[in-house]
């Protein structure tokens, strides 16, 4: 039985894939019926009644006969499932808590169906495909669900990620991390934390789980025969994510609005939206069990893929591919769900088309047998290109460049200036000693030259000296 504080914390820390609010008491005691055999059936939960969409505690009026109804109700679920119902008085309102641990006899049927818990939903399986993706995850346990062997919360757990969450998830500083954890069953019954956890909120989750990491790579052509760039990102989920997209808006062309005076707006070539979904996607259904691939970024001068291993779930259909959700990882989702990384489930899909048409560039293409992968087209550019440079334009070689950047220039530009903007057009992460190098003068030399091409407005750095990158500036 949940304490009054926990209680509250829960409610503070708002719904999602172990934990759901309802105003009242519905009409049809199936509702709730359904929602705890969706609990069972995934890491357990708790079902709060007097609570409203706001996260507000209204509280509710129960008496014997309705309580005794609710019970009988949930006693439909087959087999007997253990479940805790009781009343709480909290801040002089009556709430009426359902609590129920991940089931040990899976999968619970109720009415003949079994219901699943997908992030903060509960769902029906109504085809064979799905129920038979069900039985094959019970099998083996979903991997996010699996307890990590030698994670440690008090060294392993990265303290200021956690506190990054407790921002992103509306949840207040006054509940303690212990409470955080149990709120969202992270926690084996043995204290054990999961491998959801792990990957989450862990310092470097990859030294627990192998090929847990991004690896991005970008290709000179629009073959993989040479590499120009190579780097792996590691840490919680969301950290991945975020130094992926940075790491990606090096590689793409990057233009800038500014309307009637306000912030300046920057416009990817593909739009930025069109990323996050398919890399949260990638992350958060990928198969972890998986241990011969990575999740992986790959640029091309044509196009950019985003793959990870483990194709499209049987529980989705290829009719129903775009319209429903269904993750190999409920526990991942229902935490990028928390945070808002996750607008609407099972809207991802159509969301990505409809981007891609509105820059008129193709839509997605989606390959979903065995590492599932997603397409994005760039517009193709006539000359070498990396992709790398944020200042090239859109279809411009270097000839037309070095053009427009010649009839830019106030002053007239010796070969040692010409060659540096030449070599940031090919990489924009090219350092000064390697300029210094390649022209065959001194890094002084090169620093001179750069800072006449600053004055002039026709390069610029970007992201700082240590870890940034050079700009053309070009219309």
């Amino acid at each position: 039985m949940l304490k009054t504080e926990e209680i509250k914390s829960i409610i503070a820390s708002g719904e999602g894939y172990n934990a759901e609010f309802k105003i009242r008491i519905p009409a049809k005691l199936k509702e709730l019926s359904e929602e705890i055999c969706a609990f069972a059936n995934a890491a357990g939960g708790v079902l709060i009644i007097g609570v409203n969409d706001q996260n507000e505690i209204i509280g509710v009026k129960i008496d014997n006969a309705k309580k005794s109804a609710i019970q009988n109700a949930l006693s439909e679920i087959n087999p007997a499932l253990p479940f805790n119902l009781y009343t709480l008085d909290v801040d002089d309102y009556k709430l009426v808590i359902i609590e129920v641990n991940s089931g040990h006899q899976k999968p619970y049927v109720l009415s003949g169906s079994i219901y699943v818990r997908q992030g903060p939903n509960s769902q029906k399986l109504t085809t064979v495909e799905q129920m038979r993706d069900f039985f094959q995850q019970s099998e083996r346990i979903y991997f996010d669900e699996a307890p990590s062997v030698n994670f440690k919360i008090e060294s392993d757990l990265d303290d200021s990620f956690f506190e990054e969450f407790r921002h992103l998830a509306g949840i207040s500083s006054g509940v303690s991390k212990e409470q955080i954890i149990n709120n969202l069953k992270l926690l084996l019954p043995d204290g054990r934390m999961k491998n959801g956890g792990v990957l989450f909120f862990g310092k470097e989750p990859e030294k627990e789980i192998e090929k847990g990491i991004i690896r991005c790579v970008e290709f000179e052509g629009e073959t993989k025969s040479n590499i120009i760039d190579d780097k792996a990102f590691g840490g919680p989920l969301l950290r991945q994510y975020t130094q992926s997209m940075q790491w990606l808006k090096k590689k793409l062309s990057i233009r800038y609005e500014i309307k009637d005076g306000g912030p300046r707006n920057e416009i990817w070539e593909v739009p930025e939206v069109v990323f996050k979904e398919a890399i949260i996607n990638a992350l958060a259904h990928r198969d972890y069990y998986d241990k011969g691939a990575f999740t992986s970024i790959e640029v091309f001068p044509d196009r950019v893929e985003i793959s990870n291993p483990g194709g499209l779930t049987s529980a989705i259909s290829t009719a129903e591919f775009g319209k429903k959700s269904h993750s190999r990882n409920p526990l991942i989702f229902g935490l990028f769900v928390r945070i808002n990384m996750v607008e609407q489930v099972g809207s991802g899909i159509g969301r990505m088309k409809e981007l891609m048409k509105t820059v008129r560039l193709p839509e997605p293409e989606f390959r979903t047998v065995g590492i599932f992968s997603v397409v994005l087209k760039r517009i193709k550019s006539s000359g070498k290109s990396s992709g790398k440079s944020s200042g090239k334009s859109s279809g411009k070689n270097w000839a037309d460049t070095k053009m427009q950047l010649l009839e830019k220039s106030a002053v007239k530009l010796g070969k040692s200036a010409l060659k540096i903007l030449e070599m940031v057009y090919h990489s924009n992460e090219i350092t000064i000693p390697e300029m210094a190098k390649k022209i065959k003068i001194t890094e002084r030399a090169v620093e001179k030259n750069i800072k006449k091409l600053k004055e002039n407005k026709l390069l610029e750095r970007m992201d700082g000296e240590r870890g940034g990158y050079w700009k053309l500036l070009i219309d």
